[in-house]
């Protein structure tokens, strides 16, 4: 084999090594929160998510009943803003009604801002709604960015 075979070889294979490792890199750092949270239920999610708030400077946390919420899961403060969330751990990108229950609730509870934080993508209508609205949109890649941010684990050890 000629020298100039096994140098076209060997480039060859590091630049499909380097491609794998970009497609998994990216991979894991593009994806929503989904498979970060396929183990949680609701209340866990909402937890974890109060947990992540907390570490990320946000005060006065606290959860709503798991029933009869009016549509929010947490209120926190941050800066002199108070925030009303609600947090969707779904397979599937979250629709309308979970803006319509962040936007109500907000005002149930007297919040300057509501959020809607989820693991997951949003609708394109529920985008539009939630713009209309002036509800915030936390989708998994925001919240697996918060994470990261705070090196807080990506999923609560069992």
């Amino acid at each position: 084999m000629e020298i100039t075979t096994l140098i076209i070889i060997v480039i060859g294979v590091i630049v499909l090594i380097l491609l794998a490792v970009w497609f998994l890199y990216t991979r894991k750092a593009g994806r929503n929160g989904d498979q970060l949270f396929e183990d949680m239920e609701g209340r866990e999610f909402e937890e974890y998510c109060s947990e992540l708030l907390a570490s990320k400077g946000y005060d006065n946390i606290e959860m709503t009943p798991a029933s009869h919420d009016y549509g929010i899961d947490i209120l926190a403060d941050r800066d002199g803003i108070s925030y009303a969330i609600q947090c969707k751990c779904y397979s599937d990108p979250v629709g309308i009604k979970a803006i319509q229950e962040a936007y109500a609730g907000k005002d149930y509870y007297n919040a300057m801002i509501g959020v809607v934080m989820t693991n997951q993508d949003f609708t394109r209508p529920a985008r539009e709604f939630a713009d209309k609205l002036n509800i915030l949109l936390w989708d998994g890649d925001y919240v697996v960015n918060m994470i990261r941010e705070v090196a807080l684990p990506e999923k609560k050890e069992k």
